[in-house]
């Protein structure tokens, strides 16, 4: 997969007005990449200053460690931040505990897929939600490495899949159903040793019906493939490999 930058930046824009005018209670960062983008694009509009301090002066809340480390290197403080494993449901327990949902208008910089449930439990809490996309993933330029690791997996070369990112998932099953092999490939992936990054990729297997034999915890890529290997002569003989 690969990130671009969305075409039309309206709703940066947008965004960055609402900002300068103190429109918002809230402004949530889901993402480094992200967040980087967001000042990026605002700037070619807005001075970047004025931008930070506006932000200085706004509740900000940081899901996970990479947006958290842009935030300090811009000097804007964070008040409220998302406990591990950092996914939206973390993030809204601690909008919640810190008294930021009902009846505040949040800012959410999305980061690449947009995230539906986060902005429907905000808004049930009694949030008004303001999604501000920045930019998406698409699939690679050269698709010849996933279509080969695609048809690779169906032939039964492979016992161990690993997945970094909930796109990564999408992606795969993007290109396995244009090439008329997803059923192909949900079954063959199923007799395979199914490792997730975390809870967020998990979700977006088990949108598919795979089960997740091995979730890293921490979430981190080393703890990952440790776990991966040291399980896989169990898993696989379970499956009948």
């Amino acid at each position: 997969m690969r990130e671009v930058a969305l075409e039309s930046n309206t709703a940066v824009f947008a965004f960055a007005e609402s900002l300068l005018a103190s429109r918002f209670d809230v402004l949530v960062f889901l993402t480094g990449v992200g967040a980087r983008m967001l000042v990026e694009v605002a700037e070619t509009r807005f001075d970047r200053n004025t931008l930070l301090d506006a932000m200085r002066r706004t509740t900000i809340a940081a899901r996970g460690p990479k947006p958290a480390a842009v935030l300090r290197e811009w000097n804007v403080p964070i008040a409220i931040r998302a406990a591990e494993p950092n996914t939206w449901r973390e993030l809204v327990e601690a909008l919640e505990s810190a008294g930021a949902i009902a009846g505040r208008r949040i800012a959410v910089q999305e980061y690449g897929r947009a995230n539906s449930e986060l902005y429907a439990e905000l808004t049930r809490r009694g949030a008004s939600v303001e999604p501000v996309p920045v930019y998406r993933w698409m699939l690679p330029e050269d698709l010849t490495p996933l279509r080969a690791a695609i048809n690779d997996t169906i032939a039964g070369k492979f016992d161990i899949l690993l997945f970094t990112s909930a796109q990564q998932v999408d992606s795969v099953l993007e290109v396995a159903a244009g090439d008329g092999k997803k059923e192909a490939w949900l079954k063959a992936a199923y007799r395979c040793e199914i490792a997730s990054i975390g809870p967020t990729a998990s979700e977006a297997l088990r949108d598919f019906g795979l089960p997740i034999d091995i979730e890293a915890n921490p979430t981190r890529m080393g703890q990952l493939v440790r776990a991966a290997i040291e399980a896989a002569p169990a898993i696989l003989e379970s499956k009948g490999r």
